[in-house]
């Protein structure tokens, strides 16, 4: 339909869920948005509507997908324990064991799970560079393999917004000879027949929803902040309308260029709630998605300045976030996508919307659906 109505299906006692989505939408909180929720791995909810642009011409669709920034970072996190789980990787090496280059500066000893969970101490680049560095894959992994961290690697997290995606990433082309989108493509997007792409093909561009930024003074960078956080938001800055270009939806940007839907992020991130299998297919062993569990680092994110626990590649219960059950892995988005996965219930639900908030790791809109959500498999 072209006219903006909520479609899709909520089985019968999740209903609730399809109330609180209409009502973020006519109330204006959003625009067009996507949710879906998964139990073991089979859909229970998987809802769509509104508009795909600003002025509401376009009706948001069965198939439109969305820019969702950092919820990319759990899809690159799900490659690179794909790729641990076939003994290719070990989280505990040293990243200068698959990556050579990266020894230098005093980094011999930072370890492939210091880049999973934001403590190599290279949250941002301390040469300038710009929007279009950023498409150059070899020359901002270059500048990260050179530089000297900013603290200690190990001791503390702080979030690695940007440079997280191009260091994981770099470690699994290493190792694979593939890019990361390459490998995210071929070994889960594809066989399981999730819409989720990280480096979108022309092709698709037609089904993309228009990004709506965050109001003046409240979007991410805006303000008060650490050096850091100046480092890390404004170098380069952050220009929402770039997602608009070809440029950057056709470049692999694994820590926030990557374009799906609530039905593709939860489809993809329930291989981990779901034993490591969906879409009927076995990706790998229960025990490689429990390693996402282990954790790395747990105090305050010199970032953002707040309590963070990261396991690999995934926030953990016991931050400043409220999750469902203390084995959940979850992330957002800057603007308010979000995925959560819990695996002692076999449960993911995510959201991607295209109004942000000024917000980095979701918002009050998607937490409202999956707590609906959680509140009726309670039920």
């Amino acid at each position: 339909m072209a006219d903006g109505s909520v479609q899709g299906l909520a089985h019968d006692k999740y209903e609730g869920v399809r109330g609180v989505f209409e009502a973020n939408l006519s109330s204006g909180q959003d625009v067009g948005a996507s949710f879906c929720a998964m139990m073991h791995g089979e859909v229970v909810v998987d809802l769509w509507g509104g508009w795909a642009d600003p002025a509401k011409t376009r009706a948001w669709e069965k198939d439109t997908i969305v820019n969702v920034y950092s919820t990319t970072k759990t899809m690159a996190a799900l490659t690179a324990l794909l790729i641990a789980d076939r003994g290719e990787l070990d989280f505990d090496a040293p990243v200068a064991r698959y990556w050579p280059e990266f020894a230098a500066n005093g980094k011999a000893d930072v370890k492939v799970s210091h880049l999973m969970s934001h403590s190599s101490g290279l949250s941002g680049w301390k040469e300038p560079i710009t929007t279009e560095d950023i498409y150059d894959w070899e020359k901002v992994t270059s500048l990260l393999a050179a530089q000297a961290p900013y603290w200690e690697p190990g001791t503390a997290s702080g979030y690695h917004a940007l440079t997280q995606g191009y260091l994981v990433g770099e470690v699994i082309r290493r190792i694979t000879g593939k890019t990361v989108g390459t490998v995210f493509r071929e070994e889960i997007a594809e066989p399981i027949g999730a819409d989720f792409h990280i480096g979108l093909p022309a092709s698709e561009d037609h089904r993309v929803a228009e990004l709506i930024p965050p109001p003046p003074g409240e979007a991410l960078g805006d303000g008060e902040g650490s050096e850091l956080l100046k480092n890390m938001a404004g170098n380069p800055g952050i220009d929402v309308s770039e997602t608009k270009t070809r440029a950057w939806r056709g470049a692999e940007i694994p820590a926030a260029g990557g374009t799906g839907n609530a039905r593709s992020v939860a489809l993809c991130q329930s291989i981990l709630s779901n034993g490591g299998a969906a879409g009927g297919k076995q990706i790998m062993s229960e025990a490689g998605c429990r390693k996402a569990l282990e954790v790395q680092i747990d105090g305050i994110d010199l970032i953002f300045g707040t309590q963070a626990r990261f396991g690999l590649g995934y926030g953990l219960s016991g931050g400043i976030v409220p999750l469902p059950g203390p084995n959940c892995l979850f992330w957002g988005g800057y603007g308010g996508s979000m995925v959560i996965n819990d695996l002692d219930k076999g449960t993911t639900v995510a959201y991607a919307m295209n109004k942000m908030a000024g917000t980095t790791t979701g918002d009050v809109r998607g937490f409202s659906l999956a707590m609906t959500a959680w509140g009726a498999m309670a039920g």
